[in-house]
């Protein structure tokens, strides 16, 4: 009986061991995909954003609607279709998804200066870390964040629309403020989903990981990008 028991514990030790180094191959894969889309998405945004030409030509006609408008409805279709998807046209569809994001926020590099807009990426990368680090190692429980924070986005976006067209600046400034205390949260929140939603599937279901972690990296991508837009209505410095 003592002989079965220690092989038990051991078996149980050996599983325990597998789903760790599982997990943390799966969180590098998360990382960097997020790491790849944020280069992407950066590298379109200053292409476009440092030519005149092409600023004007997109954010001075009709056109930033679609522009501005597009990614939303990209990532809800991504999101409802990535079932039928295979995982690598889930991946590419993800990158392309950056690139669409990339085009739609090149405005900040006519509208801002270089070293604001780095200054405040480093500021986002930081915060970013350390909310992502504390969601992944806190014993709380943040499950019950969630419906709080979408709550919360949806009437973000909502109001977002809205100024599109009223364009408030105390709207705006409340905005901003609601804005990253709500993208603060989501990090925390999603990363400790992430981890979660690994831990279920490594003993269930193994053929949706590689489409949950590119999941995860989507998830991570909008909180950070979202939380350093918000952050850049405070610390930029407008040319």
């Amino acid at each position: 009986m003592a002989e079965f028991d220690t092989m038990r514990r051991a078996a149980a030790g050996q599983r325990s061991a597998i789903i760790d180094e599982g997990l943390r191959t799966h969180m590098n894969k998360v990382y960097g995909l997020m790491s790849v889309a944020m280069l992407i998405t950066g590298a379109v945004a200053w292409g476009v954003g440092s030519n005149p030409q092409l600023v004007a030509a997109i954010f001075g006609t009709g056109l930033k609607w679609v522009v501005m408008l597009a990614p939303l409805a990209v990532v809800f279709a991504f999101g409802a279709m990535i079932n039928k998807m295979s995982t690598s046209t889930a991946q590419m569809v993800f990158l392309a998804y950056s690139a669409l994001m990339g085009l739609s926020i090149s405005f900040i590099f006519a509208a801002y200066t270089g070293i604001s807009v780095a200054q405040t990426f480093l500021v986002t990368a930081i915060s970013f870390a350390g909310l992502s680090l504390y969601g992944y190692t806190t014993k709380r429980d943040l499950s019950a964040m969630g419906s709080f924070l979408m709550m919360g986005l949806i009437g973000l976006i909502v109001a977002s629309l809205i100024n599109l067209f009223i364009a408030s600046s105390a709207l705006n400034f409340a905005i901003s403020v609601i804005g990253v205390l709500i993208f603060a949260g989501l990090t925390a929140y999603d990363t400790q989903n992430i981890k979660n939603t690994y831990l279920q599937l490594a003993t269930s279901d193994h053929d949706f990981v590689g489409k949950a972690a590119i999941l995860g990296a989507l998830q991570l991508y909008l909180d950070f990008l979202n939380l350093f837009m918000f952050l850049l209505q405070f610390m930029g410095d407008r040319r």
